[in-house]
């Protein structure tokens, strides 16, 4: 499973030092890199803003506030993980409604297509990111390329 999950992150689909005032800037502005690259279609951003809204996916974790928004398949043209990591954190709701609001400093966008492979990256970067040394060395990485490395090197 992991070498085909790992397949889907990119340097080119790493950003850093974002800013946004809401989640919808935020679409707005992932939307836009997505489109250009031809991984999403027109769809997109109102798909993952009404899933956004009704399955919030912000998470605190013991090691930091991050945020894994998805949408449904039919809006995804080319599979891919975006990973982002803003200047400031960025406001997402919790994650099946549990506590405060999440101020995501690293937020992951999962555009996958197979059956069940969203739910196996979810459940993948979850522990990772349950995980504080881990998580730690994530955050550290100011390259694309070092981002990619050190997150697939956890991939199991």
């Amino acid at each position: 499973m992991a070498s085909k999950d790992t397949e889907l992150f990119s340097p080119d689909l790493v950003f850093f030092d974002w800013e946004a005032q809401s989640t919808d800037e935020f679409f707005t502005k992932l939307g836009a890199e997505l489109k250009q690259r031809g991984n999403i279609n027109d769809g997109w951003f109102d798909g993952i803003s009404t899933r956004e809204k009704n399955y919030p996916t912000g998470l605190h974790t013991e090691a930091a506030a991050i945020a894994i928004p998805h949408t449904d398949p039919q809006f995804i043209e080319k599979p891919y993980i975006a990973v982002i990591k803003p200047k400031t954190p960025i406001v997402f709701q919790p994650m099946a409604g549990m506590g405060d609001e999440v101020p995501a400093e690293l937020i992951i966008n999962l555009g996958v297509l197979r059956d069940g492979g969203q739910v196996a990256v979810l459940q993948n970067l979850m522990n990772i990111f349950m995980d504080k040394e881990k998580t730690a060395d994530i955050l550290a990485q100011t390259t694309q390329e070092g981002m990619i490395d050190a997150i697939t090197k956890y991939f199991e």
